[in-house]
């Protein structure tokens, strides 16, 4: 399949579903998390592994003879960093294994169409590949401008009508559009009532990760691709992960008109760029003597995938893209631990170690880039210092004193150290020499 997409990239592929066979279900229920969240029929991962095999055949018949049926998705919502809430679909344990089957499918055509600076929920590529390419392209392009951008509500303002287009541009077999109708006409049950879902995919789905990347392959990448190679003056990079994109520009008239025309090309297809998150600023290595020229002050910073990104300069006074952990994140993971904390406070100390370990351990692996060692030491000795306050609660006879707490904190909590290389390292690595924004 993959072949045959890459051979004719008009191909559209009329025979799918038999590729969905027990082998690649059973593949699909043993990468869910066996922890997961049952959705609303409340079957756990072990209750359906008890007989896992005569569950997958019935599976099987049912999906091939489409007397499957996709069920709601649970409605919950989860804490976002700046205090709202974000939605959750849950989905059932069946969706979620037919989800991941169907989709590791689609993955072999579309991986074929996706282009280079897409970096989302895609095979091989994580967010610190778009953190590399992006932290290249500005070092090593003429960036002077970045459009900070933000798709309001995409997930939910998705358009089915357009998505169900985009997806006949490749698929032809009606079966498995049929299946993706169904899971995105389910609805979802919330406070025990069922309502409709006419736009938009439950977020927490296996299956909308792909589906979101071709929408805006088709909203967005091509588009952006076209218009580069038309009207630009200047150099111009672009780096999505998901619904998040950044763009640098050499030139600001670039970056205006690419702007306005986004906005434009977005309301066509039912999306827009939030009003108060998206930014046009000046960035890049001549952005601070050029704004101290005309009497500004520092180039402004702008956010991506965790990290602040920061016009920053080395020892030797060159050009530096600093990243830091941003604030706001940082505060939530403590306060997070912290409540944990008191409810952990009467656990054995090693229990307590254990865990924070790991929750350090986590947030290193994620932050420990150059330049934010800073951060990533910040965080351990907040966490000591909850971990201190919490177990001198556990008693009015306390004896623990800081030289014992530095102790316990040097025995289980892991260092702060830089854990990635430098991001054009890795870059030069993962594409060998290609460009950034290919």
């Amino acid at each position: 399949m993959r072949e045959a997409a890459r051979r004719d990239r008009g191909t559209r592929f009329t025979a799918l579903l038999h590729h969905v066979g027990v082998d690649r279900l059973r593949k699909a229920y043993w990468a869910i998390r066996p922890k997961a969240a049952p959705g609303v029929d409340g079957v756990t991962w072990v209750a359906y592994g008890q007989e896992l095999e005569a569950n997958l055949r019935d599976l099987h018949a049912r999906l091939h003879a489409e007397r499957y049926q996709a069920k709601p998705s649970r409605r919950v919502y989860i804490p976002k960093a700046d205090g709202r809430q974000r939605p959750l679909g849950i989905a059932t344990l069946e969706d979620k294994i037919v989800q991941r089957a169907v989709v590791e499918v689609l993955n072999a055509i579309y991986e074929v169409d996706f282009l280079g600076f897409s970096y989302g929920f895609r095979p091989g590529r994580n967010p610190h590949h778009a953190l590399d390419a992006l932290t290249t392209g500005i070092k090593r392009r003429r960036v002077n401008w970045v459009l900070d951008a933000d798709i309001r509500e995409f997930f939910t303002n998705l358009d089915h009508r357009w998505l169900a287009k985009f997806l006949e541009h490749r698929i032809a077999d009606q079966r498995v559009l049929r299946l993706i109708q169904k899971w995105l006409n389910a609805g979802v049950i919330e406070n025990g009532g069922w309502s409709q879902t006419e736009e938009g995919a439950p977020q927490g789905a296996s299956a909308s990760p792909l589906l979101a990347n071709v929408y805006l392959h088709y909203v967005f990448d091509l588009w952006a691709q076209w218009w580069r190679s038309r009207y630009v003056h200047g150099d111009v990079i672009i780096v999505r992960f998901a619904d998040d994109f950044i763009a640098g520009f050499e030139y600001e008239e670039d970056a205006r008109r690419f702007l306005a025309e986004l906005r434009e090309r977005f309301a066509r297809f039912g999306l827009e760029l939030h009003p108060d998150k998206t930014r046009l600023i000046e960035f890049g290595r001549h952005a601070a003597w050029q704004r101290r020229k005309r009497g500004l002050g520092k180039p402004e910073t702008f956010d991506f995938l965790g990290f602040t990104h920061i016009c920053g300069k080395t020892r030797n006074g060159r050009f530096w893209l600093k990243r830091v952990t941003i604030a706001k994140r940082m505060r939530a993971k403590l306060a997070e631990v912290k409540d944990q904390l008191k409810r952990r406070r009467h656990q054995p100390i090693p229990e307590q170690g254990q865990w924070l370990a790991s929750v350090v351990r986590g947030h290193r692996a994620y932050y420990a880039v150059p330049g934010n060692t800073d951060a990533v030491k910040a965080f351990r000795t907040q966490v000591t210092r909850h971990w201190y306050k919490a177990l001198r609660r556990r008693s009015q006879r306390t004896r623990l004193t800081w030289p014992r707490m530095n102790r316990l904190a040097t025995r289980w909590l892991p260092p702060a150290r830089v854990i990635h290389p430098f991001p054009d390292v890795r870059f030069d690595a993962t594409t060998r020499g290609r460009s950034p924004v290919r």
